[in-house]
């Protein structure tokens, strides 16, 4: 890490979201730190309800490291907050269902626990999703309804090709090109997006 300037010397308020967001993109690992030590413990806390302790510890370090790797794409108006647990959640769901049950069982458990702090689909309801929303606005209707259909509400490509009647190679199809023309479109912002909505992106 390399801070861009010296060291912040106050105590960062990190409920200043764009405050924040500001001295990130600036490289000022005094913030970076503050923000480390905020929300390490809860995040690692919140990860156990779905992986052991220590695969828990492993996925917020990735996920607060991606962080600053990528801060230039935070953008101001979305709470890191939100951003963080969302993150947190996909990774310890994707990890979990590797092991043990399916995705579906642990999205549901994961909508159980999600009261216990800031709502982090608040995070893809807001600006972000709503560039996603306007990049699949852009393309075919057809395309748009498959995409949803798996990335967003979790169905399978047997499961869409059924209710639209078409052939799961269809669905593939579409699914592929999909996100091939988003990756285009989002370019600035896809390492955010597809890490947010986790591997309904991969």
């Amino acid at each position: 890490m390399r801070a861009a300037s010296e060291n912040t010397q106050q105590v960062v308020d990190m409920q200043d979201n764009r405050t924040v967001v500001r001295l990130l993109h600036a490289g000022d690992e005094a913030c970076f730190h503050a923000l480390f030590r905020r929300y390490y413990k809860p995040l690692c806390t919140y990860a156990t309800r779905f992986v052991t302790i220590d695969r828990a510890e492993e996925l917020v370090q990735d996920t607060m490291m991606w962080l600053w790797e990528h801060r230039m794409t935070l953008l101001p108006e979305m709470p890191l907050k939100s951003l963080l647990f969302t993150i947190v959640k996909n990774k310890s769901i994707n990890s979990a269902s590797r092991h043990t049950v399916r995705n579906r069982i642990f999205r549901e458990l994961a909508r159980d626990c999600e009261e216990e702090f800031d709502d982090p689909d608040f995070y893809l309801e807001g600006e972000l999703m709503r560039r996603l929303n306007e990049a699949l606005d852009k393309l075919p209707a057809e395309f748009r309804q498959t995409f949803r259909m798996h990335r967003l509400e979790g169905m399978t490509h047997r499961e869409i090709a059924e209710a639209l009647h078409v052939s799961p190679q269809t669905v593939n199809y579409r699914i592929g090109q999909t996100v091939r023309l988003l990756r285009d479109e989002l370019r600035e912002y896809w390492p955010l997006i597809a890490l947010v909505l986790g591997n309904r992106l991969s």
